[in-house]
């Protein structure tokens, strides 16, 4: 760990004790690479999701971090900017017209260093648990650094942190890796240039419905974001989002 911050917070503060509260278990460890860069997809259930999986992962990961934690005002806010920062993790202006360089920046700066890059590609916390479409961007920084996709399936994450609640709940948690998909391979595979649009869409949509089985749920092919827009405005689930 080349970040102590990251040690003592996975180690001494908060690890143990979510080790024996959720008691969290990784299946398919073995999937990710000892060494080397490396992308980690993974779904997005809860905010817990992003310590459940450093918890259980050797190597230290870097996750983009979306911006409001590093400028929220207040106290909870300066505690979040400094949490966020001490563990080395990277803001991200999602809603910003370049959001796309700043991510691919942000992966440069971590696989160019040989490292794990975190990600969930459905840019939001799922509403109800199951996998939704996903944002391109991870597809694109993989193939751009020739980097190994390795899925990650967030499993009971929900359960333990449910979207709006503050306090952990003794569920316990799964996380379960996937075998490495070579983002190159796939789309020329799929008769696709490596830099088209076309081919991040066919990589996205495949590492996501990949995703979907591996944690046994639902692929819906809307995004979340739009999902949790109409919900939010009492119009329920859109077109092709509707719950079977």
């Amino acid at each position: 760990m080349k970040n102590k911050w990251y040690w003592a917070f996975k180690n001494i503060f908060f690890g143990p004790i979510l080790r024996i509260y959720n008691r969290p278990v990784i299946v398919g460890a073995q999937n990710i690479p000892e060494s080397g860069a490396a992308v980690l997809a993974s779904n997005h259930q809860s905010v817990m999701d992003s310590f459940f999986l450093p918890l259980l992962c050797k190597r230290q990961i870097t996750f983009p971090a979306k911006q409001e934690y590093f400028t929220s005002p207040g106290v909870v806010g300066r505690l979040q900017k400094w949490f966020f920062t001490a563990v080395g993790q990277i803001p991200l202006d999602r809603t910003s017209s370049d959001a796309l360089e700043a991510l691919t920046n942000a992966a440069s700066s971590v696989l160019g260093a040989g490292e794990l890059f975190g990600i969930y590609p459905e840019g939001t916390r799922s509403p109800d648990g199951r996998v939704y479409r996903g944002k391109t961007g991870m597809a694109r920084v993989a193939l751009l650094f020739d980097a190994p996709i390795i899925p990650v399936a967030m499993v009971g994450a929900r359960d333990a942190n449910p979207i709006g609640s503050w306090v952990i709940r003794p569920k316990k948690v799964e996380v379960r890796i996937g075998a490495a998909i070579d983002p190159v391979a796939f789309v020329v595979s799929q008769g696709l240039e490596r830099e088209s649009h076309e081919a991040a869409r066919v990589l996205t949509d495949h590492v996501m419905r990949v995703l979907a089985d591996l944690a046994g749920e639902e692929y819906v092919d809307v995004y979340a974001s739009e999902v949790k827009k109409s919900l939010e405005e009492g119009k329920g689930y859109p077109p092709g989002a509707q719950r079977n």
